[in-house]
């Protein structure tokens, strides 16, 4: 049975400095069960996320005043902030962006909670680098498959300024979000949400860039999954034995909703070592990315127009 954490002002008496505070949560989550992966990938990081945001301070401020902020002083009452929402993380294992209703992506800040995954996909660098090794010119119109809360939708929008984005989910619980998201970065005249099982909400639409995070999780991986990987919607994770059950159906219809030189970007994570088993010669480009990642692939329509033919 899970421990549960409570902290009294004994134990944190002595605390003055946003550094006694950081240093103090630090050491707290790293004796306890919590797992990282949701927005940080170390007790430090989250640390730094808890204290700040508790203080309502933006998550770079450390960055903007160097060493200088950690030697502010909290008083009482922001004290006891930092320690109900470090306990509540300890004692719950929601991942921290549950708690707090923000994440960010791409250097964009979202509204965020239990109806959509939390981002954390390697598409933040391929969108800041304009997708420039596949894409000879600017898109006009990208689909953002699976959606979720909207993030790598609004990010290509705030990338490619002049281009139209659908943002299609499956769920009209994510895409509730998605449109408070949308609202939010003042991008409604051009980030549209389609309620959509797969490409069903836009057929006869073609595009010149699609990307996609879908679920991906293979069967294995599901039973294996951390507790704060279990708050987040099942629909978003789990697809099939090996994961690639909705990516067979990207790939299969994919040709269809892509122009002529149209690029289709897929993640696909853990589950890319069942693609050459699932989709034997097919020629994929997987992608090397220099901020860490893995698993995400591209192929241009041509290329599948031949592989399903072939089939």
């Amino acid at each position: 049975m899970t421990s549960v954490y409570s902290f009294s002002q004994d134990d944190y008496g002595q605390l003055h400095s946003i550094l006694d505070w950081v240093r103090f949560c630090t050491s707290q989550l790293n004796q306890s069960d919590v797992y990282f992966g949701h927005g940080t990938d170390n007790a430090w990081d989250e640390a730094v996320v808890i204290v700040l945001f508790s203080l309502s301070l933006p998550p770079d401020m450390a960055q903007k005043t160097s060493d200088a902020l950690f030697n502010a002083r909290l008083v009482q009452a922001e004290k006891e902030q930092v320690v109900a929402l470090l306990t509540q993380r300890i004692n719950t294992l929601e991942p921290l962006p549950y708690l707090t209703n923000q994440a960010w992506f791409a250097g964009y800040p979202f509204y965020v909670d239990h109806r959509v995954l939390i981002p954390r996909s390697p598409f933040a660098e391929l969108i800041r680098d304009e997708f420039s090794q596949w894409l000879t010119q600017p898109p006009q119109l990208i689909m953002d498959l699976c959606t979720g809360g909207g993030c790598i939708a609004i990010a290509l929008a705030h990338q490619f300024t002049h281009a139209q984005v659908d943002a299609l989910d499956i769920s009209e619980d994510a895409l509730e979000v998605a449109t408070m998201n949308i609202a939010e970065h003042g991008l409604a005249d051009r980030v549209y949400p389609v309620q959509s099982d797969v490409y069903s909400g836009v057929m006869g639409q073609q595009y010149d860039l699609i990307v996609s995070n879908p679920p991906y999780v293979d069967a294995e991986d599901m039973s294996d999954l951390p507790q704060e990987f279990l708050h987040e919607p099942a629909l978003a994770l789990a697809a099939g034995h090996d994961g690639l059950d909705i990516v067979e159906t990207i790939l299969q219809q994919a040709p269809e909703h892509l122009t002529p030189h149209g690029w289709l970007f897929v993640e696909v994570g853990n589950s890319s070592v069942h693609m050459q088993t699932r989709f034997p010669g097919l020629a994929v480009q997987w992608i090397d990315f220099e901020q860490g990642g893995q698993g995400v692939f591209a192929v241009d329509r041509q290329t599948l127009v031949d592989y399903w033919q072939q089939q």
